[in-house]
């Protein structure tokens, strides 16, 4: 991942073929790597006629083209990642893995296009031990379950186990991280692992979950998965980070996947979901925008300036601490009423991880480094106000007045937190901060792809809703937004309490 430093927006080649519907192929990559939030560049390895209901047609330009494009971008721009999607004849694969070997880029991301959704044959079968090579050279293959029994030459699985164990048999034999891909079996979840027999800690089988989106509009989900797979990883320490932030990203993009209406087959997932007419971001970030001196306010604390410097009072921090351990205790119980009160089982599911992180990640993380000190662990007033005005808000029964009002939570501590370990100790080593170790839970990716799919969630909730009610939604908005500045100022006013105290 070098080759990122100082650039924190990955600049991502896509090799594969066509798609004129644009649900899948280059089109697809090119849509993925910009949703989230890399910079695409395409090269072509065929022209497909196909739309939504199938292929009609494959040209494949001369291979001697296909290397030109292959140089003259590595020969202008440095690569942070690859994906590989449709080759389609042997030559083609040949002179795709001639160019990796000389120019190896960080991530590669090998989906091994043969069978289209539409059941189109895409490679031709004389090219199959060529793709088997192929593999070895990738970091991360993507087949789904018909391509994985063709890459073992092994008939088909037809449960999730089998699915497992076939992953590990490919991995072993190349050398490579796969993705065992649920999708296409029959059951309600939609189950996803990141199978390596190769790390270096011995076999790794990290699943991640999600609820089946009904929708017959997932034309192109295959490419557009590999694509924002090889877009996150260099951001992430690991694939099984980057599979979590790319699944979340899919699973809204099937949900909203029907309000395209494009063509009479399967159509295209919605890759910009959170930017489409339907949701701009407006509502959001009209009411980021208002509290804009209040964030001021809060970078401008006391506690958080000296929190960035490294020379706040340990008690400070321990107060803080203690506070935010009993906040996130009573957050987690609202978030599992937010859960229950969402009508889509993706959003549901979120919100209780989201509780459940809370209890026991976050929540953990402060009784650890409070261990063996001893801080004053009564509940404050702002702790106390917090908490009331979050379950209230509840007891509203409306779902948007309630994410509105949970909101703040997520999207402060995330512009917090980020700025602290941007230029936390003024560009000194993280191991000379006294909370550099703290600091450093900031820069989480997968915290922040929380914090935007909290902010995507609330901006379809307030689509509907009259304007009674979206008033509603910001004045819950706003009122927590304050509570985060009073937070955050807690530990000073109790460290002049105390000072006071003693001097009577």
């Amino acid at each position: 991942m070098n080759s990122m430093a100082g650039n924190s927006i990955p600049r991502v080649l896509s090799i594969a073929g066509t798609d004129p519907t644009g649900g899948a192929g280059i089109q697809a990559d090119l849509k993925s790597i910009g949703a989230n939030g890399g910079y695409g560049m395409a090269v072509v390895t065929a022209l497909v006629a196909q739309n939504t209901q199938g292929v009609r047609s494959v040209h494949t330009p001369p291979v001697n083209f296909l290397l030109e494009q292959l140089n003259a971008v590595s020969d202008d721009v440095v690569i942070d990642a690859v994906k590989i999607g449709m080759l389609g004849r042997q030559d083609v694969i040949d002179v795709v893995r001639n160019w990796l070997t000389l120019n190896r880029p960080p991530v590669v991301v090998l989906d091994p296009v043969m069978v289209s959704t539409s059941g189109d044959r895409l490679l031709d079968r004389a090219a199959e031990d060529s793709l088997r090579q192929l593999v070895s050279c990738a970091d991360l293959v993507t087949p789904n379950l018909a391509e994985l029994a063709v890459l073992l030459d092994e008939p088909p699985v037809s449960s999730w186990e089998q699915a497992l164990q076939a992953g590990k048999r490919l991995s072993e034999r190349h050398n490579v991280a796969v993705l065992v891909k649920g999708g296409h079996l029959d059951d309600e979840s939609c189950p996803d692992a990141v199978v390596d027999m190769s790390a270096a800690e011995g076999e790794q089988v990290q699943e991640a979950s999600s609820i089946r989106v009904a929708t017959r509009n997932t034309h192109g989900t295959g490419c557009s998965l590999s694509a924002a797979l090889a877009t996150v990883r260099p951001r992430t320490d690991s694939w099984a980070g980057a599979l979590t932030v790319a699944k979340d990203w899919l699973t809204v993009a099937l949900e909203q996947a029907d309000i395209l209406d494009v063509g009479h087959g399967n159509g295209p997932v919605h890759h910009f979901h959170n930017y489409g007419s339907a949701n701009p971001g407006g509502f959001s970030r009209r009411l980021w925008d208002d509290i804009a001196p209040l964030r001021d306010e809060i970078l401008a604390l006391g506690f958080i300036q000296q929190l960035a410097k490294g020379t706040l009072d340990p008690s400070e921090f321990g107060y803080y601490l203690a506070q935010d351990a009993l906040y996130l205790d009573g957050y987690a119980e609202v978030l599992k009423l937010i859960g229950a009160m969402a009508a889509s089982p993706s959003e549901r599911t979120f919100w209780l991880d989201a509780a459940d992180n809370c209890i026991n990640v976050e929540a953990e993380l402060h009784r650890s480094w409070l261990a063996g000190t001893d801080p004053d662990s009564r509940p404050g007033s702002v702790t106390v106000a917090y908490l009331e005005h979050l379950r209230a808000a509840v007891a509203t029964g409306s779902y948007a007045v309630a994410l509105a009002a949970a909101l703040p939570c997520f999207w402060l501590y995330a512009h917090v937190g980020g700025t602290l370990h941007a230029g936390y100790g003024d560009g000194r080593d993280a191991a000379a901060h006294p909370y550099g170790a703290w600091l450093e839970t900031y820069a989480d990716e997968e915290f922040r792809a929380a914090t935007d799919r909290a902010v995507r969630i609330m901006d379809f909730a307030a689509i509907p809703v009259d304007q009674e009610e979206r008033d509603a939604m910001e004045q819950a908005f706003i009122r927590s937004a304050v509570f985060e500045r009073e937070f955050f100022d807690a530990p000073r006013l109790f460290a002049g309490a105390v000072t006071a105290a003693r001097l009577v």
